[in-house]
């Protein structure tokens, strides 16, 4: 089962913020997609499969890393 990923303010495992605009399906296959976009002023928008945006940090490739999840909801409400 899939954690629940909504339209919000998450932090990225790595330090950066997103901002997630909406949930989608794709075309061919329906699979679930997120569309978010950066919040470091840089305008890009990125596509990714809700699976891989609500999953775990590999804690293998990343044994320091204290975030459990690969993206960590922040909030409803973008801070300068």
């Amino acid at each position: 089962m899939t954690r629940e990923i909504k339209e919000g303010v998450y932090k990225h495992f790595k330090g950066n913020y997103y901002l997630v605009l909406y949930i989608c399906k794709h075309t061919e296959s329906l699979e679930d997609m997120v569309v978010y976009c950066e919040l470091d002023g840089q305008d890009r928008v990125w596509v990714r499969p809700l699976k891989m945006f609500a999953s775990e940090v590999d804690h293998k490739k990343y044994p320091l890393e204290k975030q459990k999840y690969r993206f960590e909801f922040k909030g409803n409400k973008v801070i300068d």
